[in-house]
């Protein structure tokens, strides 16, 4: 569960760590094969049937946070095998971003009622009098539901006056907005990559850990090892994520630490983006387009793209605040390598697409950027203060809780046409989102402004954060407040806008 502790998140900071670690000491790269003992040690297993299936399980996690593939189950091959094409310091994702490792998968039920014991086979019997396809009968004292007559139309729940009847679905598949998960012919989750949009959603609720997605940890080591200038650009959702003594301007010097050679937020990029949108609405809608939708968010403006692909045209053309940023390192500094690092797995499928590869050479979750604060032992409570962020406005930093897109162009458009009325709507989570846009398709949201975010309640919820996330819009509310400047029109780089286009 996104930002509670347990043996999976854990597992995941080892992994990360250990695998930042071998980066930085470099060397003999074949010695990942002694990791999965390090990360797993002693001879007992601790949670699944054997241990050796733990270093199996967790030697597949090391290889995918480096970037390579998973390794065939019907073939022989080592850990080790190909870490040298993971050893540069350039290698784009490769698809499939998110991965199943199938033998990890518990197989979990999914779609089914089921009678808890909590069944008292009461004279009532409501559940058998409203299953519509006599579904239900008595065996064992106890009311029992046949899965093949069963149509989940779920009034047997509704009507059982003791809550004794639950629906079981795979957590993995419930989170899935793009219902893109199903299962193999062993009952193992598997992944329709032509639905799915690489959101993470599905990683983060797998109480197994199964699902794993690919990383870049190793290659921007590597680039940063090679005395290129590596640029890390932080998304607005960092407050917070990395513990109470990681202000802002600690961060700024850990990032040196890590061999950094600047830190810039992201939210620089979102005023940028919040102008050419807010510019965007005010010449489009209602003149050229219905309604307009935000651009920020890529699995939202995917999803768009598969199952309302008539409405495509109605994202704002603006680029993401990551690719704005981006550019705008990239024109001071024409060499040097732009690392993104934030909450969301799925800029990792953004940052691939051919037209951004030129902009973002690497990115980064909170979590895989922990495992490199741990792999070289920072104490941020230890470290001065460095540069502090004050560049941003308020409304770019806002950018990181549902909501705050729409609300920081509609700020700006008060400014540039004061007697323009703009309604807005915002969504997030995948389901809602298709929710909305199924109104906007019939016309219910002619003129208006959609926001749309792929995680419950933005990206302080994405699949690479590290807290929880009502503890993260906190944190973020003061971040924001503590702006210099409110509105994103104020902005000293409203002015290069199109010069970056």
């Amino acid at each position: 569960m996104r930002g509670v502790p347990s043996l999976i998140t854990d597992t995941r900071k080892k992994v990360f760590t250990e695998v930042a670690r071998l980066a930085y000491e470099g060397e003999d790269y074949t010695r990942i094969g002694e990791l999965p003992y390090k990360i797993v040690p002693g001879d007992q297993a601790v949670h699944r049937t054997s241990i050796f299936l733990e270093r199996a399980i967790v030697g597949e996690r090391i290889r995918l946070a480096m970037g390579l593939p998973l390794q065939p189950v019907h073939e022989h091959m080592l850990i080790s095998d190909n870490v040298e094409d993971s050893a540069v310091a350039e290698k784009y994702y490769e698809p499939p971003l998110i991965n199943i490792i199938p033998y990890a998968c518990n197989a979990c039920p999914t779609k089914q009622y089921k009678v808890t014991e909590h069944c008292q086979n009461c004279l009532a019997q409501s559940c058998k009098k409203v299953c519509p396809k006599n579904a239900i009968s008595t065996i064992n004292g106890r009311s029992y539901i046949d899965p093949q007559k069963c149509i989940r139309c779920g009034k047997c729940e509704a009507a059982c006056p003791y809550n004794a009847i639950v629906f079981l679905e795979r957590p993995c598949q419930k989170a899935c907005g793009m219902d893109a998960i199903g299962m193999d012919e062993h009952g193992r989750a598997e992944i329709d990559y032509d639905k799915c949009v690489s959101c993470g959603m599905c990683l983060v609720e797998c109480p197994f850990g199964a699902i794993v997605d690919k990383g870049q940890i190793f290659q921007v080591i590597q680039a940063i090892k090679n005395k290129g200038k590596v640029i890390a650009i932080v998304a607005p959702a960092f407050v917070g994520q990395f513990g109470p003594a990681a202000t802002p301007e600690k961060l700024a010097s850990a990032m040196e630490v890590l061999g950094f050679d600047r830190t810039v937020e992201v939210a620089i990029g979102a005023d940028m983006c919040t102008i050419d949108e807010a510019e965007d609405f005010i010449r489009k809608v209602p003149a050229e387009q219905p309604f307009m939708a935000t651009s920020c968010c890529p699995s939202w403006a995917v999803m768009v793209k598969k199952l309302f692909p008539e409405y495509a045209g109605c994202i704002s053309m603006a680029l993401t605040p990551m690719v704005y940023t981006a550019r705008l390192m990239k024109k001071e500094y024409p060499d040097c390598k732009v690392v993104f690092i934030g909450p969301c797995a799925a800029k990792k499928l953004e940052a691939s697409r051919r037209r951004i590869r030129s902009d973002v050479d690497f990115v980064l979750t909170f979590e895989e950027l922990q495992g490199m604060f741990e792999a070289k032992d920072i104490r941020f409570s230890e470290l001065p203060d460095g540069k502090p962020f004050s560049d941003a406005t308020a409304g770019g930093r806002g950018f990181a809780v549902g909501g705050g897109v729409a609300e920081a162009v509609k700020d700006v458009i008060a400014r540039m046409d004061p007697d323009r009325e703009v309604k807005m709507v915002f969504a997030d989570g995948l389901r809602e989102c298709r929710k909305m846009m199924t109104l906007a398709k019939a016309g219910k949201y002619d003129g208006y402004l959609l926001e749309g975010m792929n995680c419950p309640g933005g990206c302080v919820a994405g699949a690479g954060t590290i807290i929880p996330p009502e503890k993260a819009k906190a944190i973020v509310a003061r971040y924001k407040a503590e702006a210099p400047l409110q509105n994103s029109q104020d902005s000293e780089y409203r002015e290069i806008i199109e010069k970056l286009d």
